[in-house]
Order: C-alpha cells, then structure tokens, then sequence
C-alpha cells in the first residue's frame, strides 16, 4: 500500500515553521527510508477559497521543499454533494496558483473496492458492526462531553450476520439510513470522535464517476487515511479541527491487519500534523455558506470578485504571486487567529505596483473644453507604460480639444486645502500641458456640465519652461479617442470584521452582515484608447485610482473592468 521509489532529496532552504521542522527531522531520521510524500485532498462540494490556497502552499511547497511529491486527490465520498464542475475548477485553481501534481491526479472513488474489502476485513476482526438504529437514536446513544454513549444493541450482531447485512447494503436491498456500518472502538471514550463512528452509509445517489455502480458510501474519516496509506502518503496535514480526528486517523490505519499498508506503532506510514486555518475578516470561510451566497444569489456566481474563493481572486485582477506572498507572510501556525484583509489587499498591491503597466482612465467624466487649442488638431504623446521597467515599452496617448477629467478633481468653490482644478486655477494634467479653468457651464438645475479653460502650448509634456509650479497633476482621458467603458467597483462583501459574531450579537444571520454597497457598477467610464482591446485577465493600474483587471465579460471595443484594489495601504502604514 505504500511506494518504495519516491523521489527523495535533502531539505532547500525555505520558510520556516513546526510544520517544516518536524518533515526535516523525519528526513533526517531516516524515516519513511527519507522519503516525503504529500496529498492536497479537497472534497470535490465547492469552489476552493483563500484558506484552501494556503493549504496548497502548504502541501505542494514542503514536498518540493524535500524532493518529494504531492498527490492532487479528490476525497470524493459523498455524491451528494459533489459535482464535476467542482472537480474542474480545483484543478484549474491549483494549476492557476502555480502548482502541478505531474500525473498524480487521484480520487477516493479510485479504492472504493479496496475500501470496501478493508471494510469486511474490519467486520471479520470484529472491529466494526453493522447498527440499525436511527440517525436521532444513535445521536441519542453517543453521549455528551461529560457523559460516556451507550452501546447499541446491534454492537453485538454476529459476525456473519454483519457481513451478511453489509454485503446486502451494497446490493441495494435497503433504503437510505435503514444500515450503517460503524467501527466498534470504545464508546467511553472522552473523545466523542471515537464512540463508534460511522465508516459506511446508505446513499442511492449516482456519482460523478462512478455512476450507479454504488449505494453505499465510506465516511471521509474512513476512505481518507486508507487513502493515504494505499498512495504511500508520508506526512499528512490538516486543519485544527481534525485535531479530535487524528486517534480514528491512527485507528483506522492500524486496525488494518496484515493488509498492504500495515502501520504498528513505531513503523513507517502515513502520520497527521495539524495546523491552525486561514481565518480572514470581513468575510465567511465556511464552504457551506458560501454555497449559500451563491444559491440565494446574494453574489453573481462562485467567481463573482467579492468572494474569497480563489476563482473570485483571480476574476478581480489578483495575482497567482499575491496570493503565495500572502500565505507566506502569514505563515504557518499552531494557534488560530484572524488575518487582516489588508494584508492580502497590501500583497497584491505590491505585487501589481510591479508588473502592471499604466493607462489612463475617468471613472465620473466632467468634460473640459480647451477654447485656444484648434479645433481640427490633435496631438499624441508617447508615454511609458511603467515607471520603473522599461520592458513594459510604452504607448500613445492622444491628446484634443475636449478631454474628460474626474468630476472630483473639480471644485467651484474649493476649500483651503483642494489642490485641483477649480476657477482660475493652473493644473498640470498627466504627461500633456498646464491648463486653467476659466469657466464652469451649468444646467438648469444648477448642475456642472461641462468646464471651460485654456492650455500653455509651451508646456508640452506637462512641465513650465519659466519654472513655475503647480500643486496638482490630474489624469485625463482625450474626449475624441475615448474607449467607453464599464467599470465596477467592488467593495468587502460584509460590513462586520467578523460577520458571524456580529449577526449572533444582533440576533440575526451572516446574511445580515453583507455590505449593500460591496459592488458599484459605473456605466459611461472614459478609458485611453490603449485600453480598448484589452485581454480579460489583463491588470493595469489606472493612473490615481487603484488597480484594474479586465474582466471575462469584456469584449473587443467594450472593456469592462474590476477593481482589484485601490491605491491606499491603510495595512502598510499600521504595520511599516
């Protein structure tokens, strides 16, 4: 049940942690003949999100760390729940994050035979029954946390009659929750994990690669360390939560008999290790909830850019390096603890302030009328795309009569300390001329509809030849040139840093936590022509307003942008 000739090298410096530590001294001792082998095993019910990314760090980094490998399996044990779709997008998501499994593309529904054969071993050892009572008498049975279980009265069926009624089980001849079949372990145990679990259940429901060919289904706590031990798995790490599952994750492997993959104490095999998960604020980590977001529709889909799945990370403009850099910095840890979002927020825009050529774009239009440029001239002006890397090359940047600025970058009657445009004022707009307000057209409302004002043709490329200054440079997009564009701008989807404490204070649900304005959709959005024909996926930093990806709905003439991040880093400045 075990390989012998998996690859094996010494430890390459890397981050370090007790995770870390422990597989050093592993390799060190020689155990496992030094071998490293690790498996990223996600159930296939769900889009993975952010505290999933920083397990496949985890998982994929420390067997390359070690010369070892890392095996993609897909604990596929309830058919319930899971669906292709998911299958396709974890792959997808792991493969996105820089991770590759060279072949090692396993499922649990692969030993579904092997598992079942263990299970009759287990019966004909005496170490697992088939009980009959019901879900509510068996929860009855279990016990409290200060109070032993009872024994069901099918504890002591016979062996043949186990086997018996198992082997009817997956003939079909039961409906579902008539049968289980539980380990028979101690249940006295104060670890309630141990009080008889359930290691099959009954489940007439097709599975996405098996078919019908099965109406009984192993537990995760059962087909998982099987798993392990039959793909020669060396280290396995999980969550905290599992803690209280690691003696059935012991048991399980060890109650095996003299089947392949035999651990006793001492020997060799697969071994838990438990790490403290990813918990991030203002969101919900709960795979079952973010179901939920998506089926009551409260967001557009797994991907949609407020979700932490990775999916949604990556529709917003993050990149695959943020996110390794982020699960990096926050390490791996014994103890749980919540991680500003900022951090993540901070780590993107690093990332992005080096690799994101910049354009130019008007979110809130407010058109500005030169009166002394010529109306039939236009000029261009070749600008780099980034201000640091030279690679990036560069592109033109038409410039007309009539430009769009910001609608804020205007004020009529400015205040002591606002810099930008207002009446009479000189400004510098972006890389083009100084220009003066000289007046503001309104409607009949009274409202702002359009600026008026003069440009210094000497001051081409924005800088005065008389060296006088200027205390504002504003951005601009060419009024004749302009791409239009939609742009939307995505804010925390909860307003709580911890949704599900505030909604249990208030009375309430996570639900009542989300944020009514997380998404802001900005229609009639002015963009340099460079944009255009931007690629999705595309990240560009919008010259003072953030960083911006192109979003999958874009097309050819019609750009529709996200918002990944603006540029404040309210997180760097609390934490220089």
């Amino acid at each position: 049940m075990s390989e012998s000739n998996a690859e094996t090298a010494p430890a390459v410096s890397g981050p370090s942690d007790f995770i870390r530590e422990i597989v050093a001294a592993d390799v060190a001792a020689g155990n496992n003949g030094g071998r490293v082998a690790t498996r990223f095993p996600p159930e296939p019910n769900g889009y993975l999100h952010i505290g999933h990314a920083k397990a496949i760090c985890l998982d994929f980094g420390v067997a390359t760390e070690f010369g070892g490998h890392c095996n993609l399996r897909f604990d596929d044990t309830n058919p319930v729940k899971e669906d292709v779709e998911y299958v396709d997008s974890i792959k997808d998501d792991v493969r996105w994050l820089g991770f590759e499994w060279h072949g090692r593309e396993l499922y649990a529904s692969d030993y579904y035979e092997q598992l079942y054969q263990f299970a009759e071993e287990l019966i004909r050892k005496g170490l697992a029954y088939v009980d009959s009572l019901s879900p509510d008498e068996m929860r009855q049975h279990r016990g409290t946390l200060t109070e032993p279980g009872r024994h069901s009265p099918y504890r002591t069926r016979r062996v043949d009659e186990n086997l018996d009624l198992f082997r009817r089980m997956r003939a079909g001849e039961f409906q579902d929750g008539a049968h289980v079949l539980r380990a028979k372990i101690d249940m006295a145990s104060p670890n309630i994990t141990m009080r008889d679990p359930v290691l099959y259940r009954i489940r007439h429901a097709d599975h996405h690669r098996t078919g019908s060919a099965w109406c009984i289904y192993p537990m995760y706590d059962y087909a998982h360390p099987l798993s392990d031990a039959i793909e020669g798995i060396t280290h396995s790490f999980c969550t905290l939560e599992y803690v209280d599952h690691r003696p059935l994750y012991d048991w399980v492997i060890d109650a095996i008999a003299t089947e392949p993959g035999r651990r006793s104490p001492g020997e060799g095999g697969p071994r838990q290790y438990e790490f403290a998960r990813l918990n991030l604020n203002y969101t919900v980590m709960s795979k079952r909830k973010l179901l939920q977001l998506v089926h009551q529709q409260h967001v557009n889909g797994w991907d949609d850019p407020r979700m932490p799945t990775v999916s949604g990370l990556r529709r917003r403009g993050y990149t695959p390096e943020s996110i390794r850099d982020f699960c990096a910095r926050v390490g791996v840890a014994r103890k749980e603890n919540v991680i500003d979002v900022g951090l993540l927020e901070h780590c993107v825009r690093e990332d992005l302030n080096r690799r994101a050529p910049r354009a130019m774009a008007v979110l809130r239009p407010l058109k500005l009328v030169l009166t002394n440029y010529p109306e039939a001239r236009s000029d261009e002006f070749e600008i780099a795309s980034h201000p640091d890397d030279a690679s990036l090359g560069s592109r033109t940047v038409p410039f007309s009569r009539e430009i769009y600025i910001e609608r804020d970058d205007f004020m009529e009657e400015p205040p002591k300390k606002f810099f930008r445009l207002a009446p009479g004022r000189e400004v510098r707009l972006r890389n083009a001329y100084l220009v003066t307000c000289t007046e503001a057209i309104k409607n009949a409302a009274g409202e702002i509809v359009e600026l008026r004002g003069t440009y210094d043709p000497a001051t081409r490329g924005g800088n005065a030849l008389d060296g006088r200054k200027v205390k504002a440079t504003l951005h601009w997009v060419s009024a004749a040139h302009a791409v239009d564009a939609e742009i939307r701008l995505y804010d925390r989807l909860f307003t709580a840093e911890d949704p599900e404490g505030a909604a249990e204070h208030a009375g309430g649900d996570f639900i009542s936590q989300l944020n009514p304005c997380s998404l802001e959709v900005l229609g009639g959005c002015k963009l340099e022509p460079s944009l255009g024909n931007a690629a999705p996926g595309s990240r560009y930093q919008f010259e003072r307003l953030g960083y911006f990806a192109a979003d999958p709905d874009t097309r050819t003439g019609a750009p529709v942008f996200n918002r990944t991040v603006s540029l404040k880093d309210s997180w760097a400045k609390a934490n220089p």
